[in-house]
This record gives C-alpha cells, structure tokens and sequence, in this order.
C-alpha cells in the first residue's frame, strides 16, 4: 500500500502491490505523516479486490501497528476515501464499511470520481478546521 503525501493532506494509497514490495516502507509512510499532527485524508482507486489476500503474518503485524497507532489514527485520519466508479461495487464496499471503522478507527467512505473524492475530503478538512480557520 504505497502512499503518496506529496499533496497532504490529500494522501493517495495504492493498492497495488508490485513483486518484492516491501511493506516496512508502507507503515514507515504512514507514520510520516502520523507525525505531521496534522489530520489527513487517505484516498485510493485501486481498492483492493476480493482475491487481494495477506498472510496470516501480514495480518498480524497489521493488527499490532494498528493497536499501536490506535489513538493517533483516530484523531488524525479523518477517513479513507475509495474512488469506485461502480455503484455495484460501492454498494458492496459499503457494507464492509462497518468493519473497517471497528478495525481502522476511522470512517470508510466512497465515491465516484477522484473530483467526488477530493470534494469529500474537501469538505472533511474543512469541517475539522472549524468555522474560525484561516
């Protein structure tokens, strides 16, 4: 799950794994921009697919930086935002939503359009800066 915080608080994941990936740079990302302070959107739109299966290690270690960042995560990640042009598809991302935010801390949401997205994590910034931000 790669991240690109090159427009953060706009931060892109993707999904892809390429051979030899290497998912100590992931959480190692991830906790860069934990240690901004700042909150952040994570956006994608190469969710992972039904068949995108981890090891029985991979998940444990995921678990354990979660529990980790738990508190850090909820405060700071206002929500992943998955671009998925297929109503059917969001309409299945949905129902898992639930799940992901007992897990992750912070809400799952969906959209269209990466327009939609950015729009939604817009307004998710904006509204945590309150009415007296700059």
């Amino acid at each position: 799950m790669p991240m690109d915080n090159s427009n953060f608080p706009f931060v892109w994941m993707s999904y892809t794994d390429a051979p030899g990936h290497d998912h100590d740079e992931d959480f190692a990302s991830f906790e860069e921009n934990l240690k901004r302070g700042e909150p952040f959107v994570v956006l994608t739109d190469s969710a992972p697919s039904e068949d995108h299966e981890h090891s029985q290690a991979e998940r444990k270690r995921t678990s354990l930086w979660m529990k980790k960042h738990k508190a850090e995560l909820r405060k700071l990640v206002l929500a992943m935002i998955i671009v998925e042009p297929s109503a059917a598809k969001r309409l299945a991302f949905k129902a898992f939503g639930i799940t992901f935010q007992k897990f992750w801390g912070y809400p799952m949401l969906l959209a269209a359009s990466r327009d939609e997205a950015m729009a939604i994590g817009c307004k998710l910034l904006s509204d945590r800066a309150g009415p007296n931000a700059a």
